[in-house]
């Protein structure tokens, strides 16, 4: 059931894009390439998230992705996300998943149907029961249409594989609550800007949609956010966190990593695409910013 690595060495997780070539097509040569500059920086890597266009992906892209990443034999922990509606579905996912050198999982909330603490409660139940990894929760109201609450921890800590969980309402209030409601439960900010604010209230470290254009940069901040002493850290990154949400993630970082070079193309999956970000003046502005941050 464990990791083969210790996770808590990994503050950072990038939540990995997922590129495409000019006919909209797995580009499997530049995914690779991603993977290997993450595991420099010595971040952990997720796949198949939100910012991994994940549910725009059919079950033989996503099942050919977990395979490709996982062949690679990356030098940092892989976590696959596990999300959707249908529960039957989602159980078949991980035990394809349980089968393949894979770290961790990220569990979504279900996504449309929003079900209360009883019915959250029975989906992640079934999800912890059958991974046989370390399992990271993701409370993500925005793209779920439903909260977890922290009743739903109290009623999920006996499992064994419950490591953590993935907090990106940007709201405190619900971080501290949840930090009550399961102490032993390590808890990651969601929200790249808010990152300092969350170390300062004892997160564990940040799954993160800039570390894709900016690994290095973005491995230091985090590792100053968690020691608490350097002042003045929220106004460059949070200026350039902006510019990375003006529009639908993952749509600004693609745009960016391919005028940074490291995607052949912005392409995303219907229905985000990368005409939704006509002006790009101030993504290069962030990215000149940070990478002369120091």
């Amino acid at each position: 059931m464990k990791s083969q690595f210790d996770l808590s060495n990994y503050p950072l997780w990038t939540a990995l894009v997922t590129p495409f070539d000019a006919n909209h097509r797995v580009d499997y040569d530049t995914l690779a390439q991603l993977v290997n500059e993450q595991q420099q920086a010595n971040n952990g890597i997720l796949i198949l998230g939100s910012t991994g266009e994940g549910l725009a992906l059919d079950k033989d892209e996503q099942r050919a992705i977990v395979e490709y990443v996982s062949a690679l034999a990356p030098t940092v922990p892989l976590m696959v996300a596990v999300g959707g509606f249908n529960l039957t579905e989602q159980l078949a996912w991980i035990e394809f998943c349980n089968s393949l050198a894979i770290d961790a999982y990220l569990l979504g909330s279900p996504v449309y149907a929003k079900p209360g603490d009883v019915g959250q409660t029975q989906w992640f139940d079934a999800l912890l029961s059958k991974a046989q990894k370390p399992c990271m929760l993701y409370n993500v109201p925005g793209r779920s249409a439903v909260s977890i609450t922290p009743q739903v921890l109290k009623n999920l800590q006996h499992h064994d594989n419950f490591w953590a969980i993935k907090e990106a309402s940007g709201d405190i209030t619900t971080f501290e609550a949840f930090r009550n409601a399961a102490p032993h439960i390590a808890i990651y900010s969601g929200d790249d800007g808010l990152m300092p604010y969350f170390a300062q209230a004892g997160a564990a470290g940040l799954v993160s949609v800039a570390a894709n254009a900016w690994p290095e940069q973005t491995a230091e901040f985090v590792r100053r956010s968690l020691a608490g002493t350097f002042p003045n850290l929220f106004t460059t990154w949070t200026s350039a966190v902006n510019s990375l949400f003006s529009v639908a993630n993952p749509i600004p970082v693609k745009v960016l990593m391919h005028a940074q070079g490291k995607l052949a193309t912005p392409h995303l999956r219907p229905p985000l695409t990368h005409l939704e970000l006509p002006c790009k003046q101030a993504l290069h502005y962030a990215n000149n910013s940070i990478l002369s941050w120091n």
